[in-house]
């Protein structure tokens, strides 16, 4: 005796077991060719099938059902390869990469935090907010009650001199255009 077909607000899903029954050899054929596992292909089509029979009126309302039904295997064959993931285990004497070797910019960054210090404090201050902690300069103009040109002139006096104390200091090169180098 074969069970009753699924109801919904009484209304047997006829057209899900309709449309199952007439594509269900093909779907099998398309996973199992797929997977070369007849085990796996018989899940993921039960996978297919759940999927259909949870969309209910939605899938009695659908233009082409073998489309559908397709997609959604197709979609399950590529979340099952999504879970394969071919891993290898280490080798507990692997040894650790190096580090990086520090590059100009690295070494000019160690730097500026030595030589900051030995500017002005109004240098420093405006120095550190706008240009190390990111703060804009209008928001700095706003704390420091300073206009946002006097704040810009600040900058711009600051980064030169802390230029010329890192020249000064230390061993960094600059090109003609004001770039490490």
């Amino acid at each position: 005796m074969s069970p009753a077909p699924p109801q919904r607000n009484g209304l047997p899903f006829a057209c899900v077991l309709g449309a199952w029954h007439a594509h269900e050899a093909e779907l099998h054929g398309y996973l199992r060719h797929r997977l070369h596992d007849p085990a796996l292909a018989d899940d993921l089509l039960q996978d297919v099938f759940v999927k259909a029979m949870r969309q209910g009126e939605h899938f009695c309302a659908l233009d082409q059902p073998r489309a559908w039904l397709f997609q959604v295997a197709r979609h399950a064959l590529i979340d099952r390869q999504r879970t394969l993931h071919p891993t290898e285990p280490l080798p507990d004497d692997l040894p650790a990469e190096p580090a990086p070797a520090p590059t100009a910019l690295d070494r000019l960054a160690d730097q500026i935090g030595r030589v900051l210090p030995r500017l002005d404090p109004a240098d420093e201050a405006v120095l550190r907010a706008c240009d190390l902690a990111g703060q804009r300069q209008q928001d700095f103009a706003d704390a420091h009650g300073l206009s946002l040109s006097a704040v810009k002139s600040r900058l711009l006096r600051a980064r030169q001199r802390l230029r010329a104390e890192l020249l000064r200091h230390c061993t960094a090169c600059f090109d003609a255009e004001g770039r490490l180098d």
